[in-house]
C-alpha cells in the first residue's frame, strides 16, 4: 500500500506564488509516474501537470503551461509543482496522483485512470 501526502496549499493574493508537494510512502514500490490534478466547487477534476519518474519527462495542461512546473525529488519519492502568476480561476483542491503500474509508453499521464494512488487533496484558493 502507498500513500500520498500533500502540503502547501493556501491562500494568496492574484500573481502571487504557491507550491505544493506530494510526498510518497509505503512498502516496495515503484514510481512510474505522478501527477497533479484539480477540482474546484461544481466542476469536474482536471488533468493539471505530469512527470514519469524515470526520464523526468513533462507534461502540462494548456491552461497552466508557462505558469506552472512540475518537478520530482527521487530519493524523497516527492512531487511538488511550483504555481506562478496564480489567477483566481486557478483556485481549487489539488490532488496529487501516482502511478505504480508499469508504464505504457513514454509520455505523461493526463487522465485520472492512469494512476492508482491518490492524496486527500491540498486547497489552493487565490484571491483576486
Amino acid at each position: 500500500q502507498v500513500q500520498l501526502v500533500e502540503s502547501g496549499g493556501g491562500l494568496v493574493q492574484a500573481g502571487g506564488s504557491l507550491r505544493v508537494s506530494c510526498a510518497a510512502s509505503g512498502d516496495s514500490f515503484t514510481i512510474y509516474a505522478m501527477g497533479w490534478f484539480r477540482q474546484a466547487p461544481g466542476k469536474e477534476r482536471e488533468f493539471v501537470a505530469g512527470i514519469r519518474w524515470r526520464y523526468g519527462t513533462t507534461g502540462y495542461a494548456d491552461s497552466v503551461k508557462g505558469r506552472f512546473t512540475i518537478s520530482r525529488d527521487n530519493a524523497k519519492n516527492t512531487v511538488y509543482l511550483q504555481m506562478n502568476s496564480l489567477k483566481p480561476e486557478d483556485t481549487a483542491v489539488y490532488n496529487c496522483a501516482l502511478r505504480t503500474r508499469p508504464a505504457t509508453y513514454t509520455g505523461t499521464y493526463p487522465y485520472d485512470t492512469g494512476y492508482n494512488y491518490w492524496g486527500q487533496g491540498t486547497q489552493v484558493t487565490v484571491s483576486s
